[in-house]
């Protein structure tokens, strides 16, 4: 296309942006008007895709980082014929797959759900390392991103990390328009101040006019032609650009426009330019490849293995099964063992550091473009990457998450490093897995399960060593329990997982031996809950105690209450869990202060029994 037509391009995005928005009566307008010149020449001049073919595998990937912005992506859909103009109109109806912010899960053009500002272009750095570590197809990661979103810290850890891995096949376009949701930004249009900022993470960056299309068009050009380093495009533009009632004027953010039909005509009126998008280079589709039959590691009964240590021989185990596994860390990879698939698999390791933000959007990166990651960090420090985490289900990512070093049982480091929020925080996400093995057995089998699952999984694992109590050929589907001590005259029921299974074992023998029997449930699987174990035991011993290494909102307690929704009567339930703030002690000090060893789960299942002697 020649200028004219870029820029008339340009027009056409503006009006359509306009017109979705006043259908629907709500939306972001002006903001998709303030980057429709630098969508119209990415598009036109320098966009690979097949709109037929979204996995093909050398198409270049687009991330709408400014998620707000829908209203331009949908005008440039219809542009290039995925969409057409009654479709377009039906922008945010219910139904509709015109989402306020999109997402994969209703668009196939669509890599990752955006909204949560500051996450596009974390996860346009994971599907850049997927396409220059491993596809190696010779596709681009296009992230569009407004000015605004760049005060989150996450986009800084994902422009330091773009910067060293050397990420030349990603390139973000920063819309500087000025203008946020209440006001004017930061930095408002010191493009140079944009400039420093990436600079200082060894990017190369382009400052130019994001409304003089032949400007725009050499700065992709520039981008394109840069070897060893990312790009930045800085482009100042005007909000609401080309309708003097709006343009450059704050308190319209979020608004349709006050008179889309003056506003329509004032830009020339509705047009329908079609764009030919050139086609994506030849390349080969992405399998995933198998060297042949799973061969998990196993333990002798009574073996003292940590579930840490459990899940990094399993990981690489499956790794050297399945050549679409990766494996991601936070530089904590010798405490979580990520290190071993390291050692194992190199080239299908990403070394994430300590940002857990980039972590998680690196995992949700990767398994866009079909690779299976598992990505480890403490549990506790996944509590900064549960906006990714929100975002990930919200885009259907299929991603594995362990938290290692999890609840009290740590000991000495203190709560600071204690995961005792991490199974609620993962049970509340909209179709998670959560699971909490506790030995070496359960966890090599489960680890290999998550691989198979969709959606998030949450794997959560312990610092020390614990038995060995499953023997090899032992299975545990998701969705399961393992009933460990059983009798008709059984008085209550003990349920634990991960370390608690152990103290409550150690509790059902004491108690037996004061003629007080038990049932000893192990609650592996927190989410999905195996509800018929739980109300049978109910049924059968008239009271259930959970015994968790975690705060008792939202934990095993709470999952065991799932079984219990239906409408029929709740049996009488007590909740062992860490009720105080710990401070620093060895791992038994610390159970036995909070009440979840076994002289504290024997003594809560005394009083329920009404068989506490008084001393």
């Amino acid at each position: 296309m020649k200028s004219a037509e870029l820029a008339d391009l340009g027009q056409q995005l503006r009006v359509d942006s306009v017109r979705a928005a006043d259908a629907a009566g709500s939306g972001h307008p002006t903001s998709s008007m303030s980057a429709a010149d630098l969508m119209a020449v990415l598009l036109a001049h320098h966009f690979r895709y097949d709109f037929d073919r979204p996995a093909h595998p050398g198409n270049d990937r687009f991330v709408l980082s400014k998620g707000h912005a829908s209203p331009l992506l949908y005008a440039a859909y219809k542009a290039v014929g995925a969409i057409d103009d009654e479709e377009l109109l039906t922008f945010r109806e219910l139904g509709s797959r015109l989402e306020g912010h999109p997402t994969p899960r209703r668009l196939p053009w669509v890599e990752t759900a955006t909204g949560s500002l500051g996450q596009g272009l974390p996860v346009g750095v994971g599907i850049a390392l997927a396409g220059k570590r491993l596809e190696r197809t010779g596709y681009r990661v296009w992230v569009l991103c407004g000015d605004s979103e760049l005060a989150e810290g996450s986009v800084w850890e994902a422009a330091e990390h773009a910067g060293h891995e050397h990420l030349d096949n990603l390139t973000v376009i920063v819309d500087v328009n000025r203008l946020g949701q209440r006001g004017p930004t930061r930095h408002g249009h010191d493009l140079d101040a944009y400039a420093r900022r990436f600079q200082a993470f060894d990017w190369h960056t382009v400052e130019v006019d994001g409304h003089d299309v032949d400007a725009v068009d050499r700065a992709y050009g520039e981008a394109l032609s840069t070897t060893g380093q990312p790009t930045a495009i800085l482009a100042r533009t005007l909000k609401g650009k080309g309708v003097e009632a709006v343009q450059d004027r704050e308190g319209l953010h979020g608004k349709p426009l006050p008179d889309a039909d003056e506003a329509i005509a004032e830009l020339g009126g509705p047009r329908d330019l079609r764009i030919e998008v050139r086609e994506p280079p030849a390349a080969r589709m992405l399998h995933a490849v198998r060297a042949g039959h799973l061969d998990l590691p196993t333990w002798d009964l009574g073996e003292e293995i940590a579930t840490r240590d459990a899940y990094g021989h399993a990981l690489t185990a499956l790794g050297t099964a399945r050549g679409d596994v990766v494996a991601l860390d936070g530089e904590v990879g010798d405490s979580t063992r990520a290190e071993l698939f390291a050692k194992e698999h190199p080239d299908r390791y990403f070394e994430c550091y300590i940002a857990e933000q980039q972590l998680v959007a690196a995992a949700v990166g990767l398994a866009a473009r079909g690779f299976v990651p598992y990505a480890a960090t403490f549990a506790a420090f996944l509590t900064r990457a549960y906006d990714f985490v929100r975002m990930a289900s919200i885009s259907g990512a299929g991603i594995n998450l362990v938290g290692s070093h999890a609840g009290v049982a740590i000991g000495q480091d203190g709560p600071s490093q204690m995961g005792l929020e991490d199974l609620a925080m993962m049970r509340a996400v909209h179709g998670s897995t959560v699971l909490y093995p506790c030995d070496a057995q359960q966890t090599a089998q489960l680890v290999a399960a998550m691989a198979g699952l969709d959606g998030i999984r949450y794997l959560r694992t312990s610092r020390g060593k614990s038995p060995v109590i499953y023997g090899p050929d032992e299975e545990f589907p998701v969705g399961g329990s393992k009933v460990l001590r059983s009798s008709d005259q059984d008085r209550l029921t003990v349920v634990a997982a991960g370390v608690t299974v152990h103290e409550a074992l150690a509790a059902a023998d004491a108690l037996a031996r004061d003629g007080i029997p038990v049932r000893v449930v192990d609650l592996y699987s927190v989410k999905p809950v195996d509800r018929l174990t739980l109300r049978r035991a109910a049924e059968e011993t008239g009271c259930l105690m959970t015994v968790e290494d975690h705060h008792e909102e939202g934990g095993l307690g709470d999952a065991v209450l799932d079984a219990f929704l239906d409408g029929r009567p709740v049996p009488r339930l007590v909740r062992l869990g860490v009720r105080t703030m710990p401070g620093s002690a060895s791992p038994e000090e610390q159970l036995h202060t909070a009440g979840i060893d076994a002289d504290g789960i024997a003594a809560a299942a005394k009083l329920l029994v009404e068989e506490a002697i008084v001393r």
